[in-house]
C-alpha cells in the first residue's frame, strides 16, 4: 500500500461526497456524464477572503488564469481580485471578457508579433521577457500608433527555497537578468513607452512559510535596488506567487496569516524609492486548486497476478498531474476516494487506472480504498488547478471531460 495526500478540508469528514452541498450523482447529471471536473466556487471565494484578511489593503491580488481558464470561473473571480495575469492571446481574450485591460498583464517567453500587437492595441501590460521582445514591442507600437504598456519581468538572482518549480537564481527563458533590468527600464522610458513596473517571480508550489517570507523580503530588496539603478520608481511591483497547496502525504497548509503579516510590515517600512509603488501577489493554484474534484466512473474491475485494478472512464488525458506525469520526479498519490463511501474505512488495496492504452495512465497507485464496483464514482481531489487544460486531452481520441462550476453561496 502507498499513502495518498490529505483530502482538502472543505471535503473532509463527509460520509458520502457532496460538492457545494450537492450530491455527486446530481452534479454528474447536470454536467452531462463522467468524466467531469466540478468546481465549488465557495471554496475559491473563501481563499480570496483569507488572502484579504492576511495581507490587508497594501497588497493586491492577481489571478493567474493559466491555473484554470474556465470562462465561468474567470467571470466569477474577476470582481474579487485586482488583476488577471495571462500567458497567451487565447487567455487574453478570456480575460478581456471579464476585466478591463488596465488590470490585465501578459507574461511568457516567445510572444508572437501578432500577440504583442493585440496586447498593445488592447492596452494590457506586457511583461517583457527579453531585450529582443522589447525591441519588437517598440517597433510594433510605433508602427500602429499605440503606446505600449510595458513591465520588466526580472529573472531574480535568488530562488524560492522549497518550491516545486524554481523560476529564479538560474539560467532561464523567463525574464531579464537582474543585472540588465535597470538598463531595459531606461530603454522603455527613452522610447516613450508606458513603464508599468516590475514582475519578479522566483518559484511556485512552496509549502515553506519561512522560505516565502524570505523570498518576499529579497524581492522587495531587489525592486528597491533596480529602482535606484534605473532612477525611476515602479508603479507596480508584482511579487510573484509561489503559495503551494498540500497534494501529498505529510504536506501541510501554509500559514497565510503569518506570511501576510510579515509582508505587510515590510511594505509599510519600504524605502523612498518604492514609496509610491503598488504591490501585488499573483496566485493560481492556491486560489482554485482545492476547489475542484475530478469525477470518473468505474467501468471495469479485474485482478491480475493478485493485484486489483479498478478501471475508470477517465485518466491522464484529463488529469495528467494526478497520474504523476506533470513535473513530479517521484510518482505520489493525490487524495482519491470512492465518492459514495467517503466515510467508510478502506477494505482493499487497489490500482485506479484510466482507459488509455498506456501504463502511465494510473490515477491511484496501490491505494487503500473501500470496495469499489462497476458504476461507482471515483473522486480525485485537488483538481481545480492544472487539470483539463494542462492535460493531453486529444491523446488517443477519447472524448473531452465535462466542466461544471457551482456556487452554493449564490442565491441565483
Amino acid at each position: 500500500m502507498k499513502p495518498m495526500g490529505p483530502i482538502p478540508p472543505d471535503f473532509a469528514g463527509q460520509t458520502s461526497l457532496a460538492i457545494g452541498g450537492r450530491d455527486v450523482e446530481a452534479l454528474i447529471a447536470k454536467a452531462g456524464d463522467t468524466p467531469a471536473f466540478v468546481y465549488d466556487f465557495s471554496v475559491v471565494r473563501s481563499r480570496v477572503q483569507r488572502f484579504r484578511d492576511a495581507f490587508g489593503p497594501e497588497i493586491g491580488l492577481h489571478y493567474a488564469i493559466k491555473a484554470n481558464p474556465l470562462p465561468a470561473l474567470i467571470a466569477a473571480i474577476a470582481p474579487l481580485v485586482d488583476g488577471l495575469d495571462v500567458a497567451s492571446a487565447g487567455e487574453l481574450a478570456k480575460a478581456r471578457d471579464a476585466m478591463d485591460a488596465d488590470h490585465i498583464s501578459f507574461a511568457g517567453p516567445g510572444k508572437r508579433d501578432a500577440e504583442l500587437e493585440l496586447a498593445i492595441r488592447e492596452g494590457v501590460t506586457i511583461n517583457l521577457e527579453s531585450d529582443g521582445e522589447a525591441s519588437r514591442a517598440f517597433a510594433i507600437g510605433h508602427g500602429i500608433g499605440f503606446t505600449p504598456r510595458l513591465a520588466v519581468r526580472v529573472n531574480p538572482d535568488f530562488e524560492l527555497r522549497g518550491s516545486g518549480m524554481k523560476m529564479g537564481g538560474r539560467a532561464s527563458p523567463f525574464g531579464v537578468e537582474a543585472s540588465q533590468a535597470a538598463a531595459l527600464v531606461g530603454r522603455i522610458l527613452s522610447e516613450g513607452a508606458d513603464w508599468r513596473g516590475f514582475h519578479i517571480f522566483a518559484g511556485s508550489q512552496s509549502l515553506d512559510n519561512d522560505a516565502i517570507i524570505e523570498t518576499h523580503a529579497a524581492t522587495l530588496a531587489l525592486a528597491e535596488r533596480l529602482a535606484d539603478e534605473a532612477g525611476a520608481s515602479p508603479s507596480l511591483v508584482n511579487l510573484g506567487g509561489g503559495f503551494g497547496i498540500p497534494y501529498f502525504v505529510n504536506d501541510l497548509q501554509i500559514d497565510v496569516a503569518c506570511i501576510g503579516e510579515a509582508l505587510s510590515h515590510a511594505v509599510i517600512r519600504r524605502p523612498d524609492s518604492l514609496s509610491d509603488s503598488r504591490f501585488a501577489i499573483e496566485l493560481g493554484r492556491w486560489l482554485v486548486g482545492e476547489s475542484g474534484v475530478y469525477l470518473t466512473r468505474v467501468v471495469d474491475r479485474k485482478i491480475s497476478q493478485g493485484e486489483v485494478f479498478v478501471i475508470v472512464d477517465g485518466g491522464l488525458h484529463h488529469q495528467l498531474a494526478a497520474s504523476g506525469n506533470f513535473g513530479t520526479v517521484v510518482r505520489r498519490n493525490y487524495p482519491i476516494a470512492v465518492a459514495s463511501k467517503l466515510g467508510e474505512s478502506a477494505s482493499e488495496t487497489v490500482n485506479v487506472v484510466g482507459c488509455l492504452c498506456t501504463p502511465l495512465d494510473r490515477l491511484g497507485d496501490k491505494v487503500a480504498l473501500p470496495h469499489a464496483e462497476v458504476g461507482d464514482v471515483i473522486a480525485v481531489f485537488l483538481a481545480g488547478a492544472y487539470g483539463r487544460t494542462a492535460s493531453p486531452e486529444a491523446f488517443l481520441g477519447h472524448p473531452p471531460s465535462r466542466e461544471l462550476l457551482i456556487d452554493p453561496d449564490d442565491p441565483a
